[in-house]
């Protein structure tokens, strides 16, 4: 069960996006996998390893923080990288940043040394089984 707290950042995330992100966001918001991973990465972070927050909440402020960025930076007129190389658009990219926020350190489930490694072979799936759902199959360019 989300925290109320953790409920406000979600809605705080909410309000900063539109479209299918906006979607994503709902869709990794309740996906019971994706709060798993997180609530493990929280308890092997606090519990075993005595380090901070690494769970729900931090991901969310992450998520947060890192869309907040992205609109500075859009909006002082720089272009992502995939919108660059015309791999895809502005809403692709702002999709890829929440993905990477939302993702980035359920490879702390497994342990602190190289658990961006970890994220990554874990999140890799995930983010197939979410742009399958969401975006009906539509693959990013």
């Amino acid at each position: 069960m989300k925290s109320p707290y953790e409920q406000n950042l979600e809605n705080e995330l909410y309000s900063l996006l539109d479209g299918k992100a906006l979607d994503v966001a709902r869709f990794i918001s309740s996906d019971v996998e994706i709060h798993g991973w997180q609530e493990l990465a929280n308890a092997v972070s606090i519990r075993r390893l005595g380090y901070n927050d690494h769970g729900p909440v931090h991901m969310r402020k992450v998520a947060i923080n890192a869309i907040k960025m992205f609109n500075i930076l859009r909006e002082a007129g720089i272009r992502t990288s995939i919108v660059k190389e015309d791999t895809g658009s502005e809403e692709d990219s702002r999709i890829a940043v929440l993905l990477s926020a939302f993702l980035h350190d359920i490879g702390m489930s497994v342990g602190r040394h190289s658990h961006e490694v970890s994220s990554f072979v874990l999140a890799d799936r995930i983010i197939d089984r979410i742009l399958d759902s969401v975006l009906e199959n539509q693959l990013l360019r």
